[in-house]
Formats: structure tokens, sequence, C-alpha cells
């Protein structure tokens, strides 16, 4: 059963130069999309109570209240479920925050990304490192305790010290999680067409990975890309990333629904004509969800239970796998531990290598 929802907004003001993401500036279609999500909602959620919703974009703050407050009413939830909307800090005043905690958010992710204000505009974002810092000001005065930035490294021109000294200001924040990425410049976005100049090469983007986990003290570093204060892990993340299954709803979304893994269409287009047909999906074969149990396992700091897998998959992990985990427990990659295995920190860094030994 799924308890989980991901809501995917499509719409930007402006696209920032490094996103490859779905997101289209054209808001005319706006209300006619609202109208398509609303009625794929309606013919497959079941009205199960939700322990998570999760709003993404695109730039969900460009919706009116009235709007979300359409989209919530239709979900089942209580105070106790994680109700999450990411927000730009252009795009948002103290009033919008204070109507968002009452029609029922109590979750805020800001899309910060450096508080650098020259990488900033040459990255194509539309605020300045005054307007994040008003953006967590009117969160908090709005009454959200529970406030989540994302961070880049390796953006265009960044030195190590410029990192550092993002990190130095996110120790000083009222927040409680942070999101760190680092910048990859995939097909689709402005910068693969036109690469920018002074990208910092892999030893210094792995220096500013590894400089976070050792800056970051006031946070668990709980997955690869994700640190939170103690009991603020994202709720929403962690069941993707436990296998738990969920809805995603609106255009270019994913989920995981009844053992079924499924991608809506890409297009708006496409989307508006037939918002309740899915473009792929597919039932996982047990071979496929053995490898994202060991995949998604991986991603978690706390690494693998090979108990939990034994049983589930009715193997010998250790056997299974023994030349894989000799040969990255000798370099020092995978750390044994009571309950199977985990990644080190050097490890995350070449996650996707060391993964992909384990998929044949």
């Amino acid at each position: 059963m799924a308890e989980s929802v991901y809501i995917h907004i499509p719409f930007c003001l402006s696209k920032c130069k490094y996103c490859s993401f779905v997101s289209f500036e054209n808001l005319e279609n706006k209300t006619g999309y609202l109208y398509s999500l609303l009625k794929e909602i309606d013919y497959y959620y079941q009205k199960e109570p939700l322990k998570t919703i999760y709003i993404g974009g695109g730039t969900p703050s460009l919706m009116e209240i009235s709007e979300l407050k359409k989209i919530l009413n239709k979900l089942n939830f209580s105070d106790s479920t994680e109700v999450t909307i990411e927000v730009n800090p252009d795009s948002v005043e103290k009033e919008y925050l204070k109507m968002l905690k009452e029609i029922g958010f109590n979750r805020i992710s800001i899309g910060s990304q450096t508080f650098d204000d020259k990488i900033l505009k040459d990255i194509g974002r539309r605020h300045n490192p005054k307007q994040i810092f008003e953006t967590i000001d009117f969160s908090l005065d709005a009454g959200f305790e529970n406030i989540s930035i994302d961070l880049i490294y390796g953006l265009p021109n960044q030195t190590t010290d410029m990192f550092k000294h993002d990190l130095e200001i996110v120790n000083s924040l009222p927040v409680k999680h942070v999101s760190l990425y680092g910048l990859k410049i995939d097909d689709g976005c402005y910068f693969y067409k036109n690469y920018p100049e002074n990208m910092p090469d892999d030893d210094i983007q792995a220096d500013m990975y590894l400089m976070a986990i050792e800056k970051l003290t006031d946070f668990r570093h709980y997955e690869i890309s994700n640190f939170a204060k103690s009991g603020y892990e994202s709720k929403h993340n962690l069941n993707y990333w436990q296998e738990g299954e969920y809805y995603g709803f609106g255009v270019s979304a994913h989920g995981f629904v009844n053992g079924i893994r499924y991608s809506n269409y890409r297009t708006i287009k496409e989307y508006l004509n037939n918002p309740i047909s899915h473009e792929y999906g597919k039932f996982l074969t047990e071979k496929e969800k053995l490898e994202e149990s060991i995949f998604l396992g991986f991603r978690i700091a706390d690494g693998l239970d090979i108990n939990q897998i034994n049983q589930r998959y009715n193997i010998d992990f250790d056997k299974k796998y023994k030349d894989i985990l000799d040969k990255y427990i000798n370099t020092g990659h995978i750390i044994k531990t009571d309950k199977g295995y985990r990644l080190s920190d050097e490890g995350f860094l070449v996650s996707n290598i060391i993964l992909a030994e384990f998929i044949d």
C-alpha cells in the first residue's frame, strides 16, 4: 500500500542553466495542468492515510494558495504526516508562507544552491543570498520548524574556499536538513551546449564533498546526499530508499505502486491530453528487486542489513558477492557492520562504480 505521494509542479519563471528536469517557463497551461493533475489523483489515489506528501518542481511556490489547497484537499493526511513543498527564495513572501502553514504544509525545502551572489547569477538563479536568509526567517515566523535547504558543489568558478564559506553559513543557520548535490551537466540543460569555463575538476569536487561531511558536524550524514539534525531526516526520501511504495502525480513523475514502477509522460501536451495514462510501467523481476535493494540500501549511511536481504531473496549475500566485497573492503570503500555492510565516505564518492559491479 502506498503511503507517500510525490506531486510534480513543472512551472518556472526561468530555467536555471544546469537544470535538465522537466520544467516549463510558459505559465499559460497552469490552470489546465491543475485540472489534469486533480483528475489523475482522483483516478489512482485510493484514499490511503498518507505518511508523507512532497510537492516538488519546477517551482511549486508559483502556485496560488487556492490551487495548492485544491491539491491537498484530495489527499488523506493528518498532523503527523510530513507535508513538504519546495520553494524558491525569489517567489515567496511572508504572507504566502503563513498561508502554506495554515493549509497543512509543515516542511519547507528552499532552493538555495550557494550563498555566492556572482555564482548564483552565473548559473541562472533568480535570487540573491539575502533572499535566502529572508525566506528562512519568514518560514520561521510562519511557524515552520522543519526547514531544509539545497546546496550544490562543483559550480563554475567555485573554489574549495568558497564552498567552505557556504558550509560555514549553513552551520550558522536555523535549518534542520541539508540536501547536497554535485553539479552534473546533463543533456537538456543550457550548460550542456554552452559548457562553462572554470569548472572544478573531479578531484576538487571530491574534496568539496568530503569537506561537507567534515564541516557539517551538527548534522548526521544519513544518506549519500543528505544531512539532518536528529529527528529531521526526510521521511519522504527515506521511503524511497527503503523501497516503500509511493504515488507519482504530474508530468514526468515516477511512482511505485502494487509492485509496478511507472513514469508519466514527459511533455506537457501529452500529459494534458491523457493524465491517467502512464508512458512506462513494469513489474520488477526478483533479480531487479534484489539489485534495487542493494543499490538503495548502500545509499543510506547505515548500509545493508544482509539478514533481511538473505531472507527476502533466499540467497547467501556474503557468498554471492564475496569477490566484490573483498575487493572494496580491502580498498576501504566498503565497511563491515554488525548488520552487514555500508559504504565509507570515500565509497560514497565512487558509489556508482561500486554499485555497478553488483548488477550483472
